[in-house]
């Protein structure tokens, strides 16, 4: 008796196409928190407050702060650096772009109220959980972000987990401080932050669920 068998055909310009396609959904998740004015996502509120602070787009702020994180990863890793991981500057790049462009795209729409505020901020907390699904699927390069967080990791005693958390907090404060000492108010630290800081873990670990069983190579049946 046979039965078919399907067998992954791993392609790299299939993995890229992943890569790209998480990073758009991500992008487009953050333009959906920016425009529910309810505190952008935590690795999202350094860059919202610096581009008020000087008057550029949250996508600029965006390219600028993750080319920091791949400096800063070469300076904590030196030679133990995996020089392929350059590529999250190309990344970073159109991660930055495409935030632009959605902010654009979701410009003429308006949230009349509390209650659309916090469907808008759901839609950006969904759309960011995707993405990175479907980044970590695609398995090729971390974002930036992800990599300073390894990179520490790989030189302290300390689990990704824990310092995923730290990281994000750190974000978050140098943030508020930001917004407090120069703005005189708070700016992209709300009540949104905290929620997606508490859901966008957990829905992206039922999103890897889901695209489990949808590899992105080609599949082919194979006898048996």
């Amino acid at each position: 008796m046979s039965k078919n068998k399907i067998k992954n055909i791993d392609y790299p310009v299939i993995r890229l196409f992943g890569l790209c396609l998480g990073l758009i959904i991500m992008a487009f998740g953050i333009a959906f928190s920016i425009k529910a004015d309810l505190g952008t996502s935590p690795i999202s509120s350094l860059p919202y407050v610096t581009s008020e602070l000087f008057g550029v787009s949250v996508g600029t702020t965006t390219i600028i702060m993750n080319f920091c994180f791949v400096l800063l990863q070469i300076i904590i890793l030196r030679r133990q650096y995996e020089w392929f991981q350059l590529f999250q500057l190309p990344a970073a790049v159109l991660f930055g772009t495409v935030i632009d462009l959605a902010e654009s795209i979701l410009e003429p729409f308006t949230c009349s109220g509390y209650f659309q505020q916090w469907l808008f901020c759901a839609a950006g907390i969904i759309l960011v959980a995707l993405g990175v699904s479907v980044e970590i699927k695609a398995n090729l390069i971390t974002t930036a972000g992800e990599g300073i967080v390894l990179a520490v990791c790989k030189v302290a005693p300390i689990k990704f987990g824990n310092m995923k958390v730290i990281f994000d907090v750190t974000l978050v404060c140098i943030s508020v401080v930001l917004a407090l000492v120069f703005l005189g108010r708070l700016s992209g630290v709300r009540e949104g932050t905290i929620v997606a800081a508490i859901l966008i873990g957990q829905i992206t670990k039922i999103f890897s669920r889901l695209l489990s069983n949808l590899p992105f190579g080609l599949q082919t049946a194979e006898a048996e």
